[in-house]
């Protein structure tokens, strides 16, 4: 027990760093909602600024400056603290005004992609005037020997503890019991509402990045004795800190620096168990504490899909849909070979990387760009894949091409293994999976002694029907024939990807990505998507992963570290994730690559600029362009087609009045509800309807704001638990996912369109193809003819008007051809004359043979189109009846006007 005391108590100086950078995530995510992934480099600087300080020097990172000016004097403890807390401090302000100031606007994805680049910029400065050798400085605490339950542990450690403790306490205090607390509470909550209060929201957040700073700072310094000041070591630091902010919720800064002490402990304890219990692997056992808390606390605490109102939508541009696939491929081709036959030397060994990074880069378009994942291990899932490859060439003697076939599959398998979280996390919980998990599966495989020999991993050379292709042989490298070999395989990945996003997959993975709520109830089984997206993203990262195992002839750790992982994710984002060219735009600017090699060659700029490069282009893409370096090609190109075949969004025809008819007595009753009840904690939303909706009718749902309206809708359509009975046609619905229940022909579009903005009028409508599933789909031509479309059909989503925007979302759920069709406000934003028209179109839809279940604002429209209407008022049904006497009902009068009005109303 005494042991286990020790090395608890071992843990405290770990435990600490963890807490102090769990205290900047949280302070900062408070303010800005950012996730400040560059919080690590941040207390690095605090440190470097320090330990030079104190030995009578002051650092300038910045590039094209001495790197230091001697003082004459070494600074005290206290004075060069006080410096380097002002820097970070300045340094915070500076980080807030030049990058998030500019983006408040950008959702959270990518704000925390921005710390990415800020992170980069940072390490990489500091590698360019410090190197990678560690930097040291003397004990700053007491270092005693006290004597704590019975077992002797140096005070510097639990000194550390209390420290940080104190620090967050005193923090807590202030946000909790001053004005300025209150005023940051009050701007994180709304924006706008702290605008109409006289808050000034920018004067708010500055404050808190200058206090994240200068606790930054703190941390740093504390930190400086106890680990080597080094980029790499510190800029990871930030995962099991971004595990202890997780436990807190981002919000709360007591229970952050609490898990991050405790993960220290645990972490601690583990290394002593480690020789007791056996089976615990000898590296990674840290690392894996942290993935297994990250991914307990996300998944225990998420939801399957966003509630209403909760949608989260990545930073993320277009993705432009291939207009040919021929013609780029075979100029492509062709301009490929050229290069590999006429290049030699380190511009072959360059132009080969780029390749092989350009294919790793695709399964980002895939993950991240099409399906909106954000991973950030992409490159560890190629290490698996290498490592792989290794061990069937090597071991097994599996041949090529069946090695790395078998490799990118093993990749995939881990791939998907790697995005079951994000079954039920989303957004910025899925990038801190896959962080945590690059980090793990490094420590805990690629750089495992028990697994990887010092010395790496020997590969054995492709070999195909006598064809020597490997990258070496002798002193021939590299050769022309791998080049070749590796350029075959960006082709053929390239037309695979672009064949990708032409497919109804491929348009799914696009609406999942612009919003999950949206794709399920247009039929999409979101889970299957994305899964599907990381087993097709990991199988393309292990083929890179092959080729760069086949490349260097010997795997190691270092070539799919994590820090590189991070690097390609940004120089992925930086030349444009969403688009095939992006992809292999990324891999020519890439580690190692085209560009570099002539920064080098011309401009004279050394390797360790490029993270500093790719830093800074990160970040003014995310500002000014989120597509990426090949973004206004695209859009030049966009533009000359349009000027060669231009589409004119013609003003919506008008089909005349809609008159008011007798209502339709219907057939039997298809969708039937019973005693159906929605509570949220202790409101009661929907209580005890009864609703029959009778075939071939078109059943209006009417009531103030507030009634339960949407409520009622989403729990017919599964978005929303519920009790009491649901009915189609006969079949009880209880229980169904909402892709479900749309599969089985209950049709629903939602108050606001929802519609997938990167997407065609033609490809929005196909989306919901997927509902049909086993029923005969209507055809996407029938269904824009049906409802006026079709000389819009490849207009972008974004160009049309309102009205049309609301006929391409009722027309996406009309193409599988549902039994019922729920619409949720559709004349929503229209005027009058549009609500007119729209009315008619519903009937044709109605006449066509669809059922339909309407809510909407609009009275003219509702009594003058609808066979029978229910009114709700505070989650109950008050009044059940045709048009011509809801219209007379005083109980729907008092609801909506109130009872003294109601009376007046009646009486004329």
């Amino acid at each position: 027990m005494d042991q286990h005391i020790l090395f608890l108590l071992f843990g405290l100086a770990n435990g600490a760093i963890y807490a102090a950078l769990a205290l900047t995530l949280v302070v900062t995510y408070r303010s800005s909602g950012v996730i400040n992934f560059s919080s690590g480099t941040l207390a690095l600087l605090g440190a470097y600024t320090y330990a030079f300080l104190r030995r009578g020097e002051f650092l300038i990172p910045v590039p094209g400056f001495p790197k230091s000016v001697d003082l004459g004097t070494e600074l005290g403890f206290v004075p060069a603290a006080a410096i380097s807390v002002a820097i970070c401090a300045f340094t915070g302000l500076l980080i807030y005004l030049l990058v998030f100031r500019p983006l408040r606007d950008v959702p959270p994805v990518g704000k925390a992609v921005a710390s990415i680049g800020v992170m980069l910029v940072l390490s990489g400065m500091f590698t360019l005037r410090i190197g990678v050798d560690g930097v040291q400085t003397q004990p700053i605490l007491p270092v005693d020997s006290w004597k704590v339950a019975g077992v002797n542990v140096t005070s510097d450690r639990v000194w550390f503890a209390l420290i940080v403790v104190a620090i967050a306490a005193a923090l807590a205090a202030a946000y909790r019991f001053t004005r300025f607390g209150l005023l940051t509470r009050a701007a994180a909550n709304t924006e706008k509402g702290a605008y109409v209060s006289g808050i000034k929201p920018d004067r708010i957040a500055a404050a808190n990045w200058m206090i994240s700073g200068a606790v930054a700072a703190l941390a740093g310094i504390l930190i400086s004795p106890i680990l080597p000041l080094t980029p790499n070591s510190f800029t990871l630091l930030i995962v099991p800190a971004l595990a202890a902010a997780v436990v807190a919720g981002f919000d709360r800064i007591l229970p952050a620096v609490v898990a991050g002490i405790a993960i220290g402990m645990v972490q601690s304890d583990l290394t002593y168990l480690a020789g007791t219990w056996t089976w615990l692997p000898t590296s990674g056992r840290s690392e894996l504490v942290v993935l297994l808390l990250i991914l307990f606390v996300l998944v225990a605490r998420a939801k399957p899909l966003p509630s209403r109102g909760l949608n989260l939508r990545a930073s993320l541009g277009r993705a432009p849909r291939p207009q040919s696939i021929a013609l780029p491929t075979l100029v492509s081709s062709v301009v490929g070979v050229a290069a590999i036959f006429l290049f030699s030397g380190d511009w072959l060994v360059a132009l080969i990387t780029s390749l092989i990074f350009a294919i790793i880069s695709l399964s980002l378009v895939v993950v991240t760009g099409y399906a909106g994942q954000v991973s950030f291990a992409q490159l560890t899932l190629a290490g698996v894949a290498g490592f792989s490859l290794a061990t069937l060439t090597d071991s097994w003697g599996v041949p090529f091409p069946l090695a790395p076939l078998i490799a990118a599959v093993v990749a995939s398998v881990v791939g998907v293994i790697v995005g079951l979280p994000a079954l039920r996390v989303r957004g910025l919980p899925v990038a801190i999976v896959t962080l945590a998990t690059a980090v793990a599966l490094e420590a805990f495989w690629f750089a495992n002694s028990d697994f990887v020999g010092s010395s790496g991993k020997d590969v054995t050379g492709p070999t195909l029907f006598g064809l020597d292709l490997r990258s070496r042989v002798g002193l021939d490298y590299p050769r022309v024939q791998f080049g070749l070999l590796v350029l075959t395989v960006l082709v053929l990945v390239g037309v695979a990807v672009a064949k990708l996003r032409m497919s109804r997959l491929g348009s799914q993975m696009l609406a999942v990505r612009a919003n999950e709520r949206s794709a399920a109830g247009a039929g999409v089984a979101v889970v299957r998507v994305k899964l599907i997206a990381f087993a097709i993203g990991s199988f393309i990262a292990g083929l890179g992963g092959s080729m760069l195992a086949y490349f260097q002839g010997n795997v190691t750790f270092v070539s799919f570290s994590t820090f590189i992982g991070l690097t390609l994710f940004a120089t992925a984002y930086l030349a444009g994730i969403t688009s095939i060219s992006g992809g292999v735009t990324a891999g020519l600017i890439g580690i190692g690559g085209m560009v570099p090699l002539i920064l080098n060659k011309v401009g004279g700029l050394s390797g360790e600029w490029f993270a500093v490069i790719a830093g800074l282009g990160l970040i003014l893409t995310l500002i000014g362009n989120p597509e990426g370096v090949v973004g206004p090609i695209h859009e030049r190109l966009q533009k000359r087609r349009r000027d060669k075949a231009p589409i004119t969004a013609a003003s919506e025809p008008l089909d005349g009045d809609l008159i008011a008819l007798e209502p339709v007595r219907g057939g039997e009753v298809v969708l039937e509800a019973r005693n159906l009840g929605v509570r949220y904690g202790g409101v009661v939303a929907v209580s005890g309807v009864d609703l029959d909706v009778r075939e071939g009718t078109i059943v209006g749902l009417i009531g103030p704001n507030g009634a339960g309206k949407t409520t009622l809708l989403d729990a017919l359509s599964g978005f929303t638990p519920s009790t009491g009975t649901i009915k189609l046609d006969g079949t009880d619905l209880k229980g169904q996912a909402p892709h479900q229940r749309v599969r089985n022909a209950l049709g629903r579009t939602f108050q606001h369109a929802e519609l997938y903005e990167d997407l065609s009028v033609h490809e929005n409508v196909i989306v919901g193809a997927s509902a049909a599933h086993g029923r005969t789909a209507r055809t996407v031509d029938e269904t824009l003819e049906l409802l006026g479309l079709a000389e819009v059909a490849d207009l972008p989503v974004a160009e049309l008007s309102q009205g049309r925007r609301q006929l391409v979302s009722i027309a996406r759920a009309l193409i599988g051809n549902p039994k019922v069709l729920m619409l949720d406000e559709p004349a929503g934003g229209l005027d009058s004359r549009e609500s007119q028209w729209l009315g008619v179109r519903l009937r044709k839809i109605r006449d066509s043979g669809v059922t339909i279940l309407l809510i909407d604002h609009d009275m003219h429209l509702v009594l003058n189109l609808c066979d029978d209407i229910y009114v709700l008022n505070f989650g109950e049904v008050i009044a059940h009846a045709i048009p011509s006497e809801i219209r007379a009902d005083s109980r729907v009068a008092e609801a909506y006007l109130g009872s003294a009005h109601a009376e007046q109303e009646v009486v004329s």
